[in-house]
C-alpha cells in the first residue's frame, strides 16, 4: 500500500487535511471529519467534485 498524500491530523476545535508532499496544511480549519473530502484529494482528483465539497464543508462551518 502506497503512503498516502494528503492524511486528516485532529488539532483543537477540529480536523485540518496534511499535504505530506508539500510537508503543510491545505485548507481550512474542519469541524466534522471530512472524509470523502480526503478520499478524492487521494482517489480521483475531480476538480469539480472537489470544489462542491469544499463549498459544503464551508458551509457548515457557518
Amino acid at each position: 500500500m502506497s503512503k498516502r498524500r494528503y492524511v486528516v491530523r485532529g488539532v483543537p476545535g477540529g480536523y485540518r487535511i496534511w499535504d505530506n508532499k508539500a510537508r503543510r496544511w491545505w485548507g481550512d480549519l474542519y469541524e466534522p471529519c471530512p472524509d470523502d473530502l480526503l478520499n478524492e484529494l487521494n482517489g480521483e482528483k475531480n476538480s469539480d467534485k472537489i470544489a462542491a465539497l469544499l463549498q459544503r464543508y464551508r458551509v457548515q462551518k457557518r
